[in-house]
């Protein structure tokens, strides 16, 4: 089921460069990261609320909740700073750049959750990094 969901995510996230380049032709970049994040809270919240998930709010630890919070801090600085790439820049460009975050939290997952390193992933990280390089030059 897993793998059904991230072919959704990579599908909805090539989506959303696409649907972000044409709306935020004219407009500021900050505001329409603001209306995005509005859209993603509303949706986010409607699917919490339709499935029942909400009990569960009482149950998350404060560690949990600082980590959430700190991912939540993180994922705004990172579309605050896609939208206005996207804005000013070209998405094809843009994009392999910001999918590098794929070899970026392969490193930082081998360092801080110590996850297993092994040849096919590190080889798996190289070719992302020489393919991002191939598409941005």
């Amino acid at each position: 089921m897993w793998l059904i969901f991230a072919v959704g995510s990579a599908v909805f996230a090539a989506l959303t460069s696409i649907l972000a380049k044409i709306g935020i032709e004219d407009m500021n970049s900050n505001l329409a990261t603001a209306i995005r994040t509005v859209v993603v809270l509303v949706l986010a919240w409607g699917i919490v609320f339709a499935t029942g998930a909400q009990t569960g709010i009482s149950h998350i630890s404060a560690k949990s909740f600082l980590f959430l919070i700190l991912s939540g801090l993180a994922t705004g600085l990172s579309w605050i700073c896609y939208y206005h790439a996207i804005q000013v820049g070209p998405v094809s460009k843009v994009v392999p750049i910001d999918k590098f975050s794929v070899v970026i939290t392969m490193v930082l997952a081998f360092l801080f959750l110590h996850e297993r390193v092994d040849a096919k992933t590190v080889i798996g990280g190289i070719l992302i990094t020489a393919g991002t390089l191939v598409m941005i030059l």
